[in-house]
């Protein structure tokens, strides 16, 4: 990850971060200007307010709070401004360097619409979108942004927003041909009986029955649940070889929980994650590092819609964001080699038993489905 850091500040990167000094410089007088004039404006209307006639009392709070409220937002919309320009600049050179575009502003597309369908995102009452990564990887059509849901909860002064899914919506093209529709999600999402009596047999999604899918090997079930129009077609696009790999990316970027749909010849996935790209900053010395928080978090992404591609280049990128293995011991001796499974071929049962197993998923973030 240095070397590529490295090359992004010696291909223009750099040089340009070094131009912006000026200009966030500026930004930081123009925002302390505008807070001094909201002071020297602010002083007499609140003392006038405060202590002035008692008809005034019941909107004293309002004004005060709406006052100074309105002052700081209004001071800080420079240095916003000026942190957008640096994270547009950092992250269209990390976009480039893939061989993608980026652009700060981002709309929901057909792919949110089915992550909806299919239970990806939870329920939510408003939706706000930024962070588009587009283009082609790999040879497939790509599409990366960020979505941030809320849900209104309580009523009158009690009402509030609540964050119900806070990650990332992945659409790629796929690998191969395929016509059915397959679901992946965490085991213990649909479960009998509100969590007791296993796995439902079949769930429905606006009238789109799919079916569970039993997997080669059983330990599978304990990781992973498969849902599909198709089992045998399920089988050969959701294989366990490389589940544990997904379950490891997944942990490289901070998410909490993976869930994909494979339809109409395309994979579409949801991370639930803290908020991501965000490498715009006022003070230069972080740039560097910044920059290269950023570039590992899309090169995660990325790697991770590859690999669940089944792509070569994305088992190259995954690869790139796992941590070193640790060293292996001694091997014992042995009498003849030991034959090599196919790569879609069941693992053995040691290999589920290192993987973490969650305990059944209640829902999306701070809401239940």
């Amino acid at each position: 990850m240095n070397a590529n850091v490295d090359h992004l500040m010696q291909s223009g990167l750099g040089q340009w971060l070094e131009e912006q000094t000026a200009m966030r410089a500026a930004a930081r007088e123009k925002a302390a200007s505008r807070w001094t004039w909201s002071a020297a404006i602010l002083m007499p209307v609140l003392a006038f307010v405060w202590f002035g006639p008692e008809s005034f009392s019941t909107f004293r709070g309002i004004v005060a709070l709406g006052g100074i409220g309105t002052a700081i937002w209004w001071g800080y919309q420079p240095i916003a401004a000026a942190k957008r320009t640096v994270k547009i600049g950092i992250n269209s050179a990390i976009a480039k360097s893939h061989g993608v575009e980026y652009s700060h502003k981002a709309e929901a597309g057909p792919e949110f619409e089915a992550a909806k369908r299919y239970g990806l995102v939870p329920s939510h009452d408003r939706s706000g979108f930024e962070d588009r990564w587009f283009g082609t990887l790999s040879g497939h059509g790509f599409e990366l942004y960020e979505a941030h849901l809320e849900e209104r909860r309580g009523s009158g002064k009690n009402q509030r927003w609540v964050t119900v899914f806070r990650g990332v919506i992945i659409r790629m093209g796929f690998g191969r041909p395929f016509r059915s529709t397959t679901l992946l999600q965490r085991a213990g999402e649909h479960r009998k009986w509100f969590g007791l009596g296993g796995t439902k047999d079949t769930v429905s999604f606006g009238g789109h029955r799919l079916d569970v899918v039993d997997q080669v090997h059983p330990a599978f079930d304990a990781v992973f649940g498969l849902f599909s129009d198709d089992q045998v077609e399920a089988r050969v696009l959701v294989h366990p070889s490389y589940i544990e790999h997904l379950l490891r990316l997944e942990k490289a970027f901070g998410g909490k929980e993976l869930r994909a749909l494979f339809t109409q010849g395309q994979v579409i996935i949801t991370v639930e994650s803290r908020d991501l790209f965000e490498s715009g900053a006022m003070d230069a010395a972080e740039d560097r590092m910044r920059v290269a928080e950023a570039a590992e978090q899309f090169a995660a992404l990325a790697g991770l819609a590859l690999a669940i591609n089944q792509t070569e280049r994305g088992r190259v990128l995954a690869e790139a964001q796992l941590p070193a293995a640790p060293p292996e011991p001694a091997p014992a001796p042995v009498t003849a080699p030991a034959p090599v499974p196919p790569e879609n071929a069941a693992l053995p049962e040691e290999a589920f038993a290192a993987m973490p197993v969650t305990r059944p998923m209640r829902g999306f973030g701070r809401k239940g489905l």
